[in-house]
């Protein structure tokens, strides 16, 4: 930037410069008296450095720049001055006027657009990053090795897998029939499956083969219905007899819950064994003493014997190896003759094979049908257990007479909420505990102080 500014200040300097400003401006401004002051200092050369006269022409530089695309002093004489030769009428037709009036008058631009209208000839800068290439070394040595190869007659690694591929089987084309034909069988938009038409091999290298589904999602996760229909007891004016075995469930329930408390209590129980009494007490305080004795006593008898054990002579020894032989002996020959006997016992070997496999499909049957019936039952999702919902019954003497009086029990969110869990759709849980950040502070009133 400072090469530019000196170059055209030295262009500034010719005699053939113009200058947009007119001489006696500048002459007033130079016409000032200048200040003496010393310039060895660094702080001084900004502050008092006179570069006026840099600045003006400068000014000139871009005006003329902006008005006329460049230097006036560089412009052709052609393109300052014209030559005046009168205005020339022409003959127009009265029509053809009004005409070219009206189109004047319309393709006449606004003021406001005139204002916002480019109006410098200095062209734009130059986008030097527009036409720089990222890695463009790198694709020029690529493209000088591809053309070497090439005339060697080396073909590049890519071009290589493309003719080493395999071609794809072809498949013949089923013809579709028209949209006339009378007799073409059915198609369900929406319960076919799409039909794959692309090449297989390209379905195979990008991964857009369609995915098996697994079975095991289209299986409910249980066989309950998603709304259970009440006991005939359950009813607003039931029978006697459904309205009893109704009761007698609800009863069953409650005893059940009430064993399953009392199992609870009695293993929580302290039993009277475990009570202490002033006899264990007694041989709490003295556990330790007397066995330390007995201890000490027991390691000199050991060590003692230890002392009074005598080497085996080579006689004892021979015999001990003899008895061992023999013994395996026997046993060898039990264990032939047990081979032996098992062949006049087949039938009652083919009997027991037969009790067993019986047993293994009365196993297998079990486990079909356990199978089966846990579909009906909540399995154990997680941290918690389900808990059946409490039935919803009434006593004889609430059983209302008719529909007016009739008043409504249960919460039909919380019925939903238990068929979800019991159906295995949801985990069991249970509701969150308030936890108060801070304690509540009680603060007596004024007006109730005044009272009391």
């Amino acid at each position: 930037m400072a090469a530019v500014k000196r170059l055209k200040r030295v262009a500034a300097l010719q005699p053939g410069f113009i200058s947009f400003k007119s001489s006696a401006e500048s002459d007033d401004l130079n016409s000032g008296r200048r200040k003496r002051v010393n310039k060895n200092k660094k702080k001084n050369w900004n502050k008092h450095s006179d570069i006026q006269d840099v600045e003006e022409f400068l000014d000139d530089v871009r005006l003329q720049e902006r008005a006329t695309g460049g230097l006036i002093s560089e412009k052709p004489d052609d393109s300052l001055f014209f030559v005046d030769i009168g205005e020339q009428k022409k003959s127009v037709l009265p029509e053809v006027q009004e005409r070219k009036k009206g189109k004047k008058s319309k393709s006449r631009p606004l003021r406001i657009d005139l204002i916002l209208q480019h109006d410098s000839l200095v062209p734009p800068p130059k986008d030097v990053l527009a036409y720089q290439q990222p890695n463009a070394k790198k694709l020029r040595r690529i493209a000088e090795n591809a053309e070497k190869l090439a005339a060697m007659g080396v073909l590049p690694r890519r071009q290589k897998r493309l003719l080493n591929r395999r071609p794809a089987t072809k498949t013949s084309k089923a013809k579709t029939a028209a949209n006339n034909f009378p007799d073409r069988p059915y198609y369900d938009l929406w319960g076919g499956e799409a039909k794959e038409t692309a090449d297989p091999y390209y379905l195979e290298q990008t991964g857009k083969r369609r995915v098996k589904r697994p079975e095991k999602l289209n299986a409910k996760p249980s066989i309950l219905p998603a709304v259970e229909v009440i006991a005939p007891g359950g009813s607003y004016n039931p029978d006697f007899f459904s309205h009893q075995a109704l009761l007698l469930e609800a009863h069953e329930v409650e005893v059940t819950r009430e064993r399953a408390e009392l199992r609870i209590e009695r293993q929580l129980a302290v039993k009277r064994e475990d009570t202490a009494t002033e006899e264990t007490v007694f041989q709490e305080l003295v556990e330790g003493l007397v066995e330390e004795e007995e201890e000490e006593e027991d390691d000199v008898v050991s060590i003692r014997g230890g002392l009074q054990q005598e080497k085996k002579t080579e006689k004892e020894r021979k015999r001990e190896r003899a008895d061992k032989i023999k013994s395996q002996q026997k046993q060898a020959a039990r264990v032939f003759t047990d081979k032996k006997q098992q062949l006049f016992q087949l039938r009652s070997i083919q009997a027991t094979l037969k009790r067993r496999e019986q047993r293994t499909r009365e196993r297998v049957a079990q486990r079909k049908a356990n199978q089966e019936a846990e579909k009906s039952m909540p399995r154990r999702l997680g941290r918690l257990k389900f808990q059946a919902q409490d039935l919803e019954i009434q006593l004889s003497d609430e059983i209302p007479g008719s529909l007016r009086t009739l008043k409504p029990e249960g919460s039909v969110l919380k019925d939903r909420f238990k068929s979800m869990q019991k159906r295995n759709m949801i985990e069991p849980r249970e509701r969150a505990k308030f936890k108060r950040r801070h304690k509540v502070k009680y603060v007596e009133k004024r007006a109730f102080r005044e009272i009391t």
